[in-house]
């Protein structure tokens, strides 16, 4: 009898642990993955439009390799961003190396959501303002990287963000004088 009762006190023990295992995994499932030092950017090498960060000397930026799960309306926020040759997103978009219109309702993910390309010209809906916009993902919003001439010397990307085109802000819309960062959310179409 002693025995028995010893088995299920170790049987009970042990889905305990499990469970405490695996909650913890999924609250800690998207923590910093170690920070890159900013450096000056050469002069005219930063594109400040849509009021863009430009890295700080020095300054120490936060990197994600993750970021929190998606689940059916993920909270995000919402940046302003140019996909436009010239604009402050820098090169052609990642996911089809072409440059897209302001006009256009397009994306970038920050790098846990774009999960290496998985999502590239998907379509999500980003929900906001009591409205709704299907967006297009063309393109990364790096949060492993930054401070360096291929990201236009603008620190790493939060691990929540959708950095969208002038045309997303517009299908919502958010009065011009609130762009820059909002809170949406946002799911796969």
């Amino acid at each position: 009898m002693k025995n028995s009762g010893f088995g299920a006190y170790l049987l009970v023990l042990l889905i305990f642990a499990t469970l405490t295992c695996c909650l913890d995994a999924r609250l800690q499932a998207c923590q910093p993955s170690g920070k890159i030092r900013g450096v000056k950017p050469p002069p005219g090498q930063c594109n400040p439009e849509n009021d863009s960060d430009c890295c700080k000397q020095g300054k120490m930026y936060t990197t994600y390799t993750c970021s929190p799960p998606v689940i059916g309306n993920t909270k995000a926020v919402l940046t302003l961003n140019s996909f436009q040759k010239g604009g402050d997103g820098g090169g052609p978009s990642e996911c089809d190396n072409q440059y897209h219109s302001d006009d256009t309702p397009v994306v970038a993910l920050s790098t846990g959501w774009y999960s290496g390309g998985d999502r590239c010209l998907n379509y999500i809906t980003i929900s906001a303002n009591g409205r709704s916009v299907k967006a297009k993902v063309v393109d990364e919003c790096d949060s492993t990287m930054g401070c360096d001439d291929e990201h236009d010397y603008q620190p790493p990307c939060p691990n929540n963000i959708v950095d969208a085109s002038k045309a997303v802000w517009e299908a919502l819309g958010i009065p011009e004088g609130d762009w820059g960062d909002y809170d949406i959310t946002w799911s796969d179409a």
